[in-house]
Formats: structure tokens, C-alpha cells, sequence
């Protein structure tokens, strides 16, 4: 219940005022009231019984609109919006970085020929009388080496060696007695194999250089059954020849070929094949 309005200007009670109110009572006793006091605005109270708080009046017109508060705070991320469209192709880029060096191409067509050249100056005369016969002598020479280069290059079948000897096989087929000669010619003799090592030396090379048999220096021309080597030494310390031979039934099988295997065996000597010649080391 409201008991009173009351205007301050006094700015001390701002927070609270209070009065004392009283009324009588049968008794003649009289008691004092409750202190209340509510703040209407900041000039005025209103005074309130204490025993009637609970009462409520009549409900006042809508107050004007308050000022607008402060920011809240951040809410919480939305979900993923859908896929827009396709924008605008966008400006051109600035050029990138050269890339790494390609793999080389295929060798290209033959060109055209080229525009003749000018013509040149005229030469010195030469007296070459003299010169002649040391020209004719070096194109002898050329030829020669030539020839020797195509025979080291195609003919020749490799190289072995051993500290005294160096052997190589010539990929020429030729019967028992041009294979003698050609290893002659040349400073060497048909490969005598006269021991263990030498033998194994020739077969490991006949076999990796995928030949089946080679013409050795092994031969019993001078008398039959008696089988020397082209040095005319005897076969007393060393020989390797395949299980039954030498045979011969009919007398003519009178040189000695070496298989891939490094057993011997005699053979025709008309027939033809590849050979070893054999080298010794000039002393240093």
C-alpha cells in the first residue's frame, strides 16, 4: 500500500529514504511502522507500507523505449554454406619459373645442302720432286696400319696374358698350316699349351669367347703317332687329350685342334677354323 510521494532535492537520499509513519491504535499505544522507501527516479520516493508490500496495483502504461545495449558476444560458427557459382576467369598470372631441361629429342631429318662457298685463293706451287718418295712410303704405312687396325678391330677376339706370354685368337677360319703362317708373320707361333695353367689359360678363353674348338700348336706331320709342339719340343711333361684320342684310324688326322672344354683331340688338318697365336713379352 502506498502511503506517500514525496519529492527530494536533497541528493544525499538518492539511495534510500526513510520516514517513520504511525497510526493509532485501540490502546492508545502507538505503534511505529516499518521503514521502506523505493526510488522512483532521481528526484522521488515513493513510501511503502511494510505490512501491505505484497499488494500490487494496477499495472502503469508501457515506458518509452530503453537505450539500445551493448554489443552480446559472438555466436557460434553457422553451418557450411552451399556451393556458389563460378566466378569471372580471373586477370593472367605472372610467368612462372623455367622448368627443368627436357629429355633429348630424336636426331632430326637430313638438312638441305648448303650454299656454295666462295672459291679460294689461288695455292703456292710446290717443287714436290723430292717429297715424293717420303710421300709414296707414308701412304705405304697408312695402308698398313690401316690394314692392322681392321685386323686388331674385327679379327681379333681379345686379348689373355701371363707374365711371360700374351695369346689372342684370330677370327679368321683357316686351315692347320695358314694359321701357322700368320702367327709367324706377326712375330708369334700357334699357342703351345705346356702345362696345366697355359691350358686352363686358352680354354677359359676359347669357352667365354663362344668358340667350340681352335687350332693349337700341336701337330705329328713329321712322324706319325709322335706328337711335338710347333717348337718341335716332345709332349714328354704335359698333354690334355680328350678320352681316346689321339685316334687316327685312316692316317690323317695329323694336327691338333683344343676344345672349348680344353681337351684336345686330333683333326684333319685341311679342315678350317679359328686359331691361338701365341707371343712372348720382350724383356724390359
Amino acid at each position: 500500500m502506498i502511503i506517500a510521494l514525496v519529492w527530494v532535492t536533497d541528493h544525499s537520499f538518492h539511495k534510500e529514504l526513510a520516514l517513520l509513519l504511525y497510526r493509532g491504535g485501540s490502546s492508545g499505544h502507538i505503534p511505529r511502522l516499518q521503514r521502506y522507501s523505493k526510488k522512483v527516479n532521481s528526484h522521488s520516493f515513493l513510501l511503502l507500507n511494510r505490512e501491505h508490500e505484497n499488494d500490487h496495483g494496477d499495472d502503469g502504461e508501457k515506458g518509452d523505449p530503453g537505450e539500445e545495449g551493448k554489443l552480446g558476444k559472438v555466436g557460434r560458427m553457422g553451418p557450411k554454406g552451399v556451393k556458389g557459382e563460378l566466378g569471372d576467369v580471373g586477370d593472367q598470372g605472372n610467368i612462372g619459373k623455367t622448368g627443368p631441361i627436357g629429355k633429348k629429342g630424336d636426331k632430326g631429318e637430313k638438312g638441305l645442302p648448303g650454299i656454295p662457298g666462295g672459291k679460294g685463293k689461288a695455292g703456292t706451287v710446290c717443287d714436290c720432286g723430292r717429297y715424293r718418295k717420303v710421300v709414296g712410303q707414308l701412304d705405304i704405312s697408312v695402308a698398313r696400319l690401316k690394314t692392322s687396325m681392321k685386323f686388331v678391330k674385327n679379327v681379333i677376339a681379345g686379348i689373355r696374358e701371363t707374365e711371360e706370354k700374351f695369346y689372342y685368337i684370330v677370327q679368321e677360319e683357316k686351315n692347320y698350316r695358314e694359321s701357322l703362317t700368320h702367327c709367324r708373320i706377326r712375330g708369334g707361333m700357334l699357342a703351345m699349351p705346356k702345362d696345366e695353367a697355359a691350358n686352363t689359360l686358352l680354354a677359359d678363353y676359347v669357352s667365354k669367347s663362344g668358340f667350340f674348338r681352335v687350332f693349337i700348336g700341336v701337330n705329328d706331320l713329321e712322324r706319325e703317332g709322335q706328337y711335338v709342339f710347333t717348337d718341335n719340343t716332345p709332349l714328354q711333361n704335359y698333354s690334355n687329350w680328350k678320352e681316346g684320342e689321339p685316334s687316327d684310324p685312316y692316317g690323317h688326322e695329323d694336327c691338333v685342334e683344343m676344345l672349348s672344354s680344353g681337351r684336345w683331340n686330333d683333326t684333319e688338318c685341311h679342315l678350317t677354323m679359328y686359331f691361338v697365336c701365341e707371343f712372348i713379352k720382350k724383356k724390359k
